[in-house]
């Protein structure tokens, strides 16, 4: 197919920010571009409007369900900008023969070093010293040093190692649970792989790393937090479907967890009522993980040589479905 007469939905609201080339490469390689700029990601009933007439889609966390995908006539590929494929029907994209395609350690630096920043807002109070200070106070905040504690890290694919190789920095025993990890690999980071349940007793610090699968969906339940360390931290730069959020509600208010950490939720953005949001030992951030400078630019460059590449009929390098 001729990319000029491509059409073409792009929806990732970070697409092209910190490199505007993305965007004029794509409009000057392609007949049409259609760009999300309502600075959010798109429900299934936006998507299934946006379809018709569309060859090739560069998707961000937009709900991709079989019905979205019911008014694609012409659609080849989905290429995601990011690694997550949880929201995108695959058994749909498959009966429709349409690619999915993801973009692999694009984000890994990124997402790991929003970790670790969670991490220190969490055990230092950051966020609760600078909005004392700004409201003239001049707390004297007790926090805990990273050093010495045992930080665990559930998943150990690419942004676990990426947080696991950060924390050697900083002293810490590194215990780490994944079936699939390499043991040689995990040593060579200084982690030792344990089973969940001694990784959750022992952490002071247990961080999520893994995909939405039908096994991990809300894998951190009652059952999963009463194993950890009282007094412990929760951090998740993954996905908001691992938890079930009212089970961390109330491990959070009985004091059993000392706080948390989420970069994602369940459904974003939450509600304004959501019991999560008021409470002061849970810091959120916008699921902003992979919006750093060098991740945004990867995300991009390789969802659009994925996307262009299917298009020209050829296979993508990394083909999810």
């Amino acid at each position: 197919m001729e990319l000029k007469e491509c059409r073409l939905l792009v929806t990732p609201t970070s697409y092209g920010k910190n490199d505007p080339s993305l965007r004029t490469e794509l409009l000057s390689l392609c007949g049409e571009v259609i760009f999300n700029d309502t600075g959010k990601p798109l429900r299934a009933a936006e998507v299934a409007r946006l379809l018709p007439g569309i060859d090739g889609y560069i998707a961000g966390v937009d709900e991709i369900t079989a019905e979205a995908l019911m008014p694609a006539d012409r659609l080849k590929v989905i290429a995601r900008y990011g690694v997550g494929v949880d929201q995108v029907d695959l058994a749909a994209a498959k009966a429709h023969g349409i690619v999915v395609t993801n973009t692999p350690g694009a984000n890994s630096v990124s997402v790991a070093e929003l970790t670790i920043g969670l991490m220190l807002a969490l055990a230092r109070h950051i966020p609760e010293a600078v909005a004392a200070t700004r409201g003239d106070a001049w707390p004297r905040l007790a926090g805990l040093s990273l050093r010495g504690k045992t930080v665990g890290l559930v998943g150990f694919g690419s942004i676990g190692r990426e947080v696991a190789k950060r924390l050697a920095a900083f002293e810490c025993k590194l215990l780490a649970y994944d079936p699939y990890a390499n043991p040689d690999a995990a040593r060579s980071l200084g982690a030792e792989l344990v089973a969940l349940p001694q990784l959750l007793a022992a952490a002071d610090f247990v961080s999520l790393h893994l995909p939405v699968t039908p096994e991990t969906r809300k894998l951190v339940d009652d059952v999963f937090l009463a194993q950890m360390k009282q007094g412990a931290y929760l951090a998740n730069t993954a996905r908001g479907e691992l938890i079930d959020e009212d089970a961390l509600v109330r491990n959070l208010a009985s004091g059993h967890l000392r706080g948390a950490a989420l970069d994602v939720l369940t459904q974003e953005p939450p509600p304004p009522d959501h019991p999560l949001l008021a409470m002061k030992q849970v810091l959120i951030t916008p699921h902003s993980g992979a919006h750093a400078d060098d991740a945004m630019n990867a995300m991009g460059r390789m969802a659009m040589a994925e996307c262009l590449s299917v298009l020209q009929g050829q296979e993508p390098q990394y083909r999810v479905a």
